[in-house]
């Protein structure tokens, strides 16, 4: 388990210190897909941040399994909203390149590549360099570059962010699909609140100005979703559109940067 205790963020300006983050305090349980969502500058990267050992916290503390975070990990495994991939790696070079930094054997880590390559649908694609490849398919990899060295928690800081809307509907799909598959613990940040409900089994919801927790909610329309029922039922469905509602004009009415 991943957590947050009194945890704040705090950052030097010109004006003097500022509050990013403030008495976050938070679980996250294996193999749950929570989704961390809120208005523009509610601090959700600088969470995500701090969990990836990317920030370290000006009070509090976040830890796994008791133990203090203090830099990024093999345990975590960390997807960006620019997919990050190295441009004059092709497609299984880019999967294969965190074993490769770990020193891996060849030969494993051959097999691995190999196996994420056909989890992902990518196995057709393994020698295309990045810029044949499509949007979506790039963010595939990224994910697979991250299951590779398998962590525990998969970090997702927006990652369906940059595509268009019919892709981004396809891979919220393919997401929860990889997750029910692989049981990995999921956090996932994003500003799309039909999104957000769509994936979450738990659902973060924060405020800014402070940044700072809501409320945390148990949702189980994913977890429909990967028994079998199809999303746009899900997504048709009265409760659904009505937390949507609720959401929408309790926490983004005053965005000016709207989902």
């Amino acid at each position: 388990m991943i957590r947050t205790d009194s945890l704040s963020v705090s950052f030097d300006t010109t004006s003097g210190p500022h509050t990013v983050l403030a008495d976050i305090d938070l679980e996250l349980r294996d193999g749950s897909f929570t989704v961390v969502l809120g208005p523009s500058g509610c601090g959700k990267t600088t969470l995500l941040n701090v969990l990836a050992g990317f920030i370290a916290p000006s009070s509090g503390r976040a830890s796994i399994d008791g133990k203090a975070i203090t830099g990024p990990g093999s345990d975590r495994g960390m997807v960006f909203q620019n997919d990050a991939l190295l441009p004059w790696q092709n497609v299984e070079e880019n999967i294969g390149f965190g074993l490769t930094l770990a020193g891996v054997p060849k030969a494993k880590r051959a097999a691995t590549v190999a196996a994420l390559l056909q989890l992902t649908g990518l196995a057709g694609y393994a020698r295309y360099p990045l810029w044949k490849i499509s949007g979506g398919m790039r963010q595939r990899v990224g994910l697979a570059r991250a299951l590779a060295v398998d962590p525990r928690f998969l970090l997702l800081d927006e990652p369906l962010g940059a595509l268009d809307s019919s892709t981004r509907l396809r891979m919220q799909e393919y997401l929860l699909t990889l997750w029910k598959r692989y049981g990995k613990g999921m956090v996932m940040i994003t500003h799309d609140i039909a999104e957000a409900l769509f994936m979450a089994t738990d659902l973060v919801l924060m405020q800014a100005n402070p940044g700072r927790i809501a409320s945390v909610q148990r949702l189980d329309f994913g977890e429909r979703f990967v028994a079998g029922e199809p999303s746009r039922s899900i997504k048709s469905d009265p409760a659904f559109i009505r937390l949507r509602d609720e959401i929408e004009s309790q926490f983004f009415a005053d965005d000016e940067v709207l989902p």
